[in-house]
């Protein structure tokens, strides 16, 4: 059983930064994906950015060009690296993981806890 860890949400003011961070305890390396949703108060969740084993990656048109994502293999680790913050982008941000990649999945969804990113004017 997967069980993904979180780090890096906060309180930060328009135009700043936070990294987010995501470890996943497994205990053999295998294909996956990996990468972050997030869910705005009367908002349905939405995909952030995501990552393959392999470096594909996706993301929302709302964040391209100020959000990056990145992984370490080795630790099976997830980095979201968040730049010029707005507003908008105030939500629970929730880690992601599962096996396979955006073509297909094997087994479960895993979730993380979620952790609050708010971003104050």
């Amino acid at each position: 059983q997967v069980q993904l860890v979180e780090s890096g949400g906060g309180l930060v003011q328009a135009g700043g930064s936070l990294r987010l961070s995501c470890s996943a305890s497994t205990e053999i390396f295998d294909i996956n994906v990996m990468g972050w949703y997030r869910q705005a108060p009367g908002k349905q969740r939405e995909l952030v950015a995501v990552m393959t084993t392999d470096a594909t990656t996706k993301y929302a048109d709302s964040v391209k060009g100020r959000f990056t994502i990145s992984r370490d293999n080795m630790k099976n680790t997830v980095y979201l690296q968040m730049d010029s913050l707005k507003v908008e982008d105030t939500a629970v941000y929730y880690c992601t993981y599962h096996r396979g990649n955006f073509r297909y999945t094997l087994g479960n969804d895993h979730w993380g806890p979620g952790t609050q990113v708010t971003v104050s004017s």
